[in-house]
């Protein structure tokens, strides 16, 4: 991989202002926090502290419910500039059960919002095909979900289009097998499974570089893809339920999975354990990662903070199970890299060494 200086926009320059969302955050969570059941112990408690990529409520029984909720972003004016709503729904859902497995959970189900600008019967069906085929990728079931019709609020790139799909999922995780990065030692090592392409992270950044700086037609080949510019950010979230299932199933001991998300190998470090990682190894970037880097001009910190890179899952073990895991994951369709160790002489670190990069506190910096 070359470096690339900044010369272009970056993700704060096409509206998405993650400063501000870190701060508004906080503010939020001061009273979110203080909404806790009883006296904050035992049975309807958090189990586990906010940074976690679930939560988990004590139901009683060493037994723990696991939550998610996420949306799939402006990837939804992606399907409206092309009138294509298939796959959008298997975002949804990935985005969601992805998290719930990174405490170990196994998904159940998930129900969905749709806030629309105006009901159009022939896109409900089409987005409920993706749900019905993310719920088979992730083994659950969608018993329910809301419709809103909002025509004040919810604007779409035409008249009429405008919607947002959310859901929320739950699982159930025993409280004593939760996987939350304990015992990460020195030398474990980091197993990258590959990502299905953009997933539902970034796409501000990515339509304002392709369909405004670069002046693509959202319906025209790119031949770097083989195909248009809207197919390839519309390439459905992957979903890593059954490998990660299978994994615990068959006695793999993860210490810790990542869901690779905004904020890229930044991700690694929502764990327990006071560690830093060396990531040594990368797969070639992906051709919708290297179009938008030399179509906006951007700086590979950008590049790393905002998109996955290749990479949508993290599973950390000691070096010795490395190689199983690697068969579980090719087992399910996924190719998958050692990425690189754990190191505990530089906590709250990610080195991305093939490029030059540290990450720390949010951000990546040259080294």
């Amino acid at each position: 991989m070359t470096q690339t200086p900044a010369t272009g926009a970056t993700y704060a320059d096409s509206g998405v202002d993650t400063d501000a969302a870190l701060s508004g955050l906080d503010r939020l969570l001061k009273w979110v926090a203080r909404a806790r059941h009883g006296d904050g112990t035992g049975v309807g408690a958090s189990a586990l502290e906010p940074e976690f990529f679930a939560s988990v409520v004590d139901l009683g029984g060493g037994q723990g419910l696991a939550l998610s909720t996420d949306g799939v972003g402006t990837k939804v004016l992606v399907a409206q500039m092309v009138d294509k709503y298939d796959t959008i729904g298997i975002d949804c859902v990935a985005m969601n059960v992805n998290d719930l497995i990174c405490v170990g959970a196994e998904p159940l189900a998930m129900l969905d919002y749709l806030g629309v600008e105006r009901v159009d019967a022939d896109i409900f069906e089409e987005i409920g095909k993706g749900l019905h085929a993310g719920a088979e990728l992730a083994n659950i079931s969608i018993p329910g979900g809301e419709i809103s019709q909002m025509r004040e609020v919810i604007r779409g790139v035409s008249d009429g289009t405008g919607l947002d799909i959310v859901g929320t999922a739950v699982g159930l995780v025993d409280l004593q097998r939760l996987v939350v990065g304990d015992g990460i030692e020195d030398g474990d090592v980091v197993v990258g499974l590959q990502s299905n392409g953009i997933h539902s992270n970034g796409l501000t950044l990515a339509r304002r570089v392709l369909f405004k700086e670069m002046n693509l037609a959202p319906n025209s080949n790119v031949a770097e893809f083989g195909h248009s510019a809207a197919e390839e950010l519309l390439r459905p979230t992957a979903i890593y339920v059954r490998p990660a299932m299978d994994m615990l199933r068959e006695g793999i001991p993860v210490k810790a999975f990542s869901h690779i998300t905004s904020d890229g190998f930044l991700n690694l470090l929502r764990v327990r354990s006071q560690m830093g990682y060396h990531l040594h190894t990368l797969p070639e970037t992906p051709a919708i990662f290297q179009v938008i880097q030399q179509g906006g001009g951007l700086a590979d910190e950008e590049m790393f903070l905002v998109f996955n890179m290749g990479i949508g899952f993290g599973v950390v073990v000691a070096q010795e199970h490395a190689t199983v895991v690697q068969a579980v994951s090719r087992r399910h369709g996924f190719d998958s890299w050692i990425l690189g160790t754990a190191d505990s002489t530089q906590p709250g670190r990610v080195f991305v060494e093939p490029v030059g990069l540290m990450g720390e506190d949010d951000r990546f910096r040259r080294l």
